[in-house]
């Protein structure tokens, strides 16, 4: 009799320890626990650490504190200056209250992830391309608020939101190539005509200071020459004025003019 008590005793004993075990749950550091006492939430959010909960009483369902990035499929939109896009982007939020994520949304990551998708389209089709390609930090922080305002009620705190790529077509994008080219090409001649009209000013000082000073145009004749003359394959073209040539006629006619007069005389 004492052994079949003993026994007893030891049996409800270990079924008590097995109750108490199956009450026991280890809440990591990085999440928070939310215990529902027969359908009922309790008013405590369980804190990191070892967590007993009533066995077929009490359901603990555990939340991740930690920044989820989730990205967003690239959704397809035309902007408000009629241009076909695809626009892709990513989304980090955490949750900031257990509870209310939930108690107030379903599914919170899908309920985000579908509000980025409808803000990322609703943001494309109130911008322009430029704006896409050139202005990203203003729409990420549009887009930001606007996927942040509802996540609000759900207990979700939406940290950054960033637009990846933006994919534009392929005839757009040889439009864009030409428009580039074009606009270097505007660039090229406006400098070129610049430098063309800072020259000729140069030129004409230069030419101004050679008028006053008609020994300076010989020397930098010398000069050209020289530079010329250190090329050995170049042919040297040295220019001669007309008057050396005008003079160098009449110097062998003036002997012999001055002979014939002195033979007149004699």
């Amino acid at each position: 009799m004492l052994q079949e008590l003993l026994g007893a005793i030891i049996a409800a004993g270990a079924v008590g320890l097995v109750y108490a075990a199956a009450g026991v749950r280890v809440i990591k550091q990085y999440e928070r626990g939310v215990v529902f006492r027969l359908g009922r939430l309790r008013s405590e959010v369980r804190a990191p650490g070892l967590a007993v909960i009533v066995p077929a009483v009490d359901r603990l369902r555990k939340v991740n504190l930690q920044i989820v990035t989730m990205p967003i499929p690239a959704q397809e939109g035309i902007t408000r200056d009629n241009v076909t896009v695809r626009v892709d982007a990513v989304v980090y939020f955490k949750v900031v209250d257990a509870a209310a994520a939930i108690i107030n949304v379903e599914d919170y990551r899908f309920a985000v992830s579908q509000m980025a998708q409808t803000s990322l389209r609703s943001i494309i089709g109130k911008s322009d391309l430029d704006d896409l390609l050139s202005n990203r930090e203003k729409l990420n922080q549009g887009l930001e608020l606007m996927i942040d305002s509802p996540a609000i009620g759900w207990g979700v705190q939406i940290d950054r939101v960033e637009i990846k790529d933006v994919s534009l077509p392929d005839a757009m994008k040889r439009s864009m190539a030409r428009q580039a080219e074009a606009d270097r090409e505007r660039r090229a001649r406006i400098i070129n005509a610049d430098a063309e009209l800072q020259a000729s000013r140069k030129l004409a000082e230069a030419a101004q200071q050679m008028a006053d000073t008609p020994s300076a145009l010989q020397l930098r004749l010398l000069q050209t020459v020289m530079a010329v003359a250190a090329e050995k394959n170049s042919t040297l073209v040295l220019p001669i004025p007309v008057e050396l040539l005008r003079f160098l006629e009449r110097g062998p006619q003036q002997p012999a003019g001055i002979d014939d007069s002195a033979a007149a005389r004699g």
